[in-house]
């Protein structure tokens, strides 16, 4: 955590205080703390309350003029500061820090959380590795170049690790370069899903797809990443080659040719999200308008005037149908199940200027900001995800605070669908909060309501040439066809990927039963490495950009440590695979998604989860601090006589 002092010509007074007017106040309090060591701050009467749900909660839930203390003596303290004035307490210990957090909250953050936000907060970043100068650094190649791809490029760089990042596409950016669909865009705030040591100006609280892209474009030129990637480059088949100790990747470049790049390691970094998933549905070769997955938007498709039918209503149909219906002559959501939907005040709106100003002039401020949003968006809610035996009524929820979150998000609904009875029933859920994917409200339930709106819950039976034909064979008019229906996740790795004895991923993992120790490596496969592998998509909350990071670098320690120790090749033992993937399945057998009646894509045929991860967010950043090579089956360096195979890099 660093205060950098901004230089005194470019310093408003004025601009300063307007900005504090505006201001977080459950974030400014502790950056006061911060400035001044005060412990008046600390008291009950500076306190603020507790944040509900997911909003941002500016106030504080304080009085008006505990507010305006506040601001004010921020004020002083900051201009303080740019005279000359040291921070007070600079670098927190543990017990202050743990005491800022629960300052900030407005509710106990319990301690063992600490290290994790000293880290993040960079009081006591984490070491950086580098790979030593033995003659036994690796050359890596890298599968994919979206977010995990990129993630992955820049700790590489920085290790000194050699790599090529190969990408099919022409453009990297991944899943924000695919997926182009109106209203495209997170639905975790811009200012979690980005990166701490390459901050944005967001102009938006929950950014949009344009400017994600854009943001990782910027990102892959301010590091100089894209000399290491390779567009227009198709990876067809990965092999181990035992006697040489190395991979082998075939590719297929843009114009046809093929060709062999030799590596010591290989990481995967194409993602769970990146395969359409689309229903087999009677009559789909008869219908005579455009015909799409939301993830395969025609660029210069029209719907002004036209009818158009949605066949889904998951995260993608939640951002489509409000950001359509205006276009639109009618609009018909066909629901298969129906989903918790929270509110989010801040999902329209744009970042200010002065919250701009403040994330870059006022000390301590994005710090503490974003801790607050990843404590919201994180584990906060990972208790009441665990099933309690004793609760009377587990067909509604699983514990009293699942309960309470319940009543909750139910009253939002009513609230939302006024004087429709129709609509309330068939888009309130009957399973528990958080059983599936939690939404933010969009304007889904106002454009539900629009007179040319209509929500279908029988099944879809068929397409006709000009339509939608429900289970009840009624048939609604369409134009136009979108199938916002999710992506083939129970297989991650889309690639042809051969290990020792000639076995393949898909032979081991067939078609749904994929599994890897951390999600990261898995036995049968040395130095093969997954990013957003089996069981690492966050279920209960949190930012996928910090899910990548904790990845790449237990990925670099491992690479790291194998050349400062001489070893060549790393593999995953069995049965520590078989003892991780085991305690995972118990874990998911007391949480939610195996809750009774819960049938959603986190579970594969046999009715095992095989995308999620149970594990609070801590949790898999302890698990990912170092690699421990009593994991592995180890080989060191050995004399070999040279292959004679022909590969290239």
């Amino acid at each position: 955590m660093t205060a950098t002092r901004p230089r005194a010509a470019s310093f408003d007074h004025d601009r300063l205080k307007s900005a504090i007017a505006k201001a977080n106040i459950p974030t400014l309090v502790p950056v006061l703390y911060q400035l001044t060591g005060d412990e008046q701050w600390l008291q009950a009467r500076y306190r603020p309350t507790r944040t509900r749900g997911m909003e941002e909660h500016s106030d504080g839930g304080l009085p008006s003029h505990v507010r305006d203390e506040i601001r004010a003596a921020t004020v002083k303290a900051v201009l303080a500061w740019a005279d000359g004035r040291p921070p007070a307490v600079p670098a927190p210990n543990s017990d202050v820090l743990v005491e800022l957090m629960t300052l900030s909250m407005g509710e106990p953050v319990p301690g063992e959380y600490e290290p994790m936000v000293a880290e993040n907060m960079d009081i006591r970043p984490a070491p950086r590795r580098h790979v030593v100068e033995t003659g036994l650094a690796p050359f890596v190649v890298v599968i994919g170049a979206g977010v995990s791809g990129l993630t992955a490029s820049k700790y590489l760089k920085d290790a000194g690790i050699d790599h090529v990042v190969l990408e099919q596409s022409t453009r990297i950016g991944g899943t924000w370069r695919e997926n182009r669909y109106p209203g495209c865009g997170v639905d975790t705030p811009s200012y979690l899903y980005s990166f701490n040591w390459f901050r944005r100006n967001w102009t938006r609280h929950f950014g949009r797809r344009e400017e994600v892209e854009q943001y990782l474009e910027d990102l892959a030129r301010h590091y100089n990443l894209l000399p290491s990637i390779r567009l227009g480059v198709k990876v067809i088949k990965a092999s181990w080659h035992e006697a040489a100790r190395r991979w082998v990747v075939r590719v297929r470049e843009a114009d046809g040719t093929e060709q062999e790049i030799a590596a010591n390691c290989v990481i995967t970094a194409v993602g769970q999200l990146n395969v359409p998933k689309v229903p087999d549905i009677p009559g789909m070769d008869e219908f005579e308008g455009p015909l799409f997955h939301s993830a395969e938007w025609p660029d210069s498709l029209d719907l002004h005037g036209r009818s158009l039918a949605v066949i889904g209503t998951g995260a993608s149909a939640m951002q489509i149908v409000p950001a359509v219906v205006d276009e639109v002559a009618s609009l018909t959501v066909y629901q298969r199940s129906p989903h918790w939907i929270a509110s989010n005040a801040n999902y329209f709106q744009s970042v200010s200027s002065d919250v701009h100003w403040l994330m870059e002039h006022l000390p301590y401020y994005y710090e503490w900001y974003r801790f607050r949003l990843s404590w919201v968006f994180n584990d906060r809610i990972h208790a009441s995800l665990q099933k309690d035996p004793t609760w009377p009524h587990p067909e509604y929820s699983l514990n009293a605070v699942n309960d309470s979150h319940r009543a909750y998000f139910t009253r939002y609904l009513v609230d939302q669908l006024e004087g429709r009875e129709d609509l309330i029933a068939q888009a309130l859920p009957t399973y528990p909060p958080f059983g599936k994917r939690m939404l933010l409200d969009n304007g889904w339930f106002k454009a539900l309501l629009r007179p040319h709106v209509e929500l279908v819950t029988r099944p879809v039976a068929r397409l006709t040439p000009h339509g939608v034909r429900d289970a009840d064979g009624f048939v609604r008019p369409a134009d136009a066809v979108v199938m916002a229906t999710g992506f083939d996740a129970h297989r991650p790795i889309h690639v042809e990927i051969i290990g020792r004895s000639n076995k393949s991923l898909k032979e081991i993992w067939g078609d749904d039963e994929a599994e890897a120790y951390l999600g990261i490596t898995t036995p049968g496969f040395p130095n093969l490495f997954f990013m957003y592998g089996p069981n690492t998509n966050l279920g209960h909350g949190g930012s996928f950009i910090f899910l990548a990071e904790r990845q790449i670098r237990y990925i670099v320690d491992a690479l790291c440590t194998m050349t400062e120790q001489g070893i060549e090749t790393i593999e995953c033992r069995p049965e520590v695979n078989e003892r991780y993937n085991r305690a995972l399945d118990e874990a998911h057998s007391r949480m939610v998604w195996t809750h009774q009646g819960m049938d959603t894509w986190y579970r594969n045929s046999k009715g095992r989860v095989v995308t999620n991860m149970p594990w609070r967010i801590l949790d898999y950043w302890k698990m990912t601090r170092t690699v421990n090579l009593a994991d592995f089956h180890v080989e060191s360096v050995v004399k070999r006589i040279p292959s004679t195979e022909s590969v290239g890099r």
